[in-house]
């Protein structure tokens, strides 16, 4: 039975899931985070880490992280350009919270430049993390990034990045790529019934949010 740990770094959330001694990360934070996220994670022997979009608030540490453990940062092989530039793939948002929070944020995203994990892996829509020894499924959501994805954890946890968020309530992710996407991934967490929901930015919650 995994355990998921709620690691709250400034207004980003980091995720680890661990079934004893063994654990994954899921997103990393942002740098002034690093030491935070290194000792939490230092608590167990590190397999994994999973980000769920390639923004630097969940993977500018995934580089350092990675080599000081000596494991694998897994992604979607859509958003690796984004390594490269944020305006690779452009944002766009909805409602007053999305313009507040996408106006602050985009000179931030523009002059952050993530580095490249060496030890870099692809994960897509329906893989698994049992050669890892979890219990987890990858989940396709795409529309906050091209890439973006989620962890599900023993069909009880979801981790969702940013495809949702929980800012002021639960809601569709109030940033997106494509808002078509978004939509698509929304209902596709909403069809799988009961579950935590463990959102990017803000507190978890059941399965229950407002549609966009």
């Amino acid at each position: 039975m995994s355990t998921v740990t709620w690691i709250k770094c400034k207004t980003d959330n980091c995720y680890l899931v661990s079934n004893g001694k063994d654990a994954f990360l899921v997103d990393t934070g942002s740098a002034v985070s690093y030491d935070k996220v290194l000792e939490e994670c230092s608590k167990y022997n590190m397999k994994l880490i999973v980000l769920t979009h390639t923004h630097f608030d969940h993977a500018e540490n995934a580089a350092k992280l990675s080599k000081h453990f000596g494991i694998p940062v897994a992604c979607h092989e859509a958003d690796v350009e984004l390594f490269d530039s944020f305006d690779k793939q452009p944002m766009e948002s909805y409602g007053i919270v999305g313009k507040v929070v996408l106006g602050t944020s985009l000179k931030v995203l523009r002059q952050t430049k993530v580095e490249k994990p060496d030890n870099l892996i692809f994960i897509k829509d329906g893989d698994d993390l049992s050669a890892y020894g979890f219990d987890a499924k990858i989940i396709g959501l795409p529309g906050h990034t091209k890439g973006s994805i989620g962890v599900d954890v023993e069909g009880k946890y979801l981790i969702v990045g940013d495809e949702l968020d929980n800012w002021i309530s639960p809601a569709t992710g109030h940033l997106y790529n494509d808002l078509d996407a978004i939509r698509k991934s929304a209902g596709k967490i909403d069809g799988l019934g009961e579950r935590t929901i463990y959102y990017g930015h803000g507190k978890p919650t059941g399965n229950r949010f407002k549609h966009f």
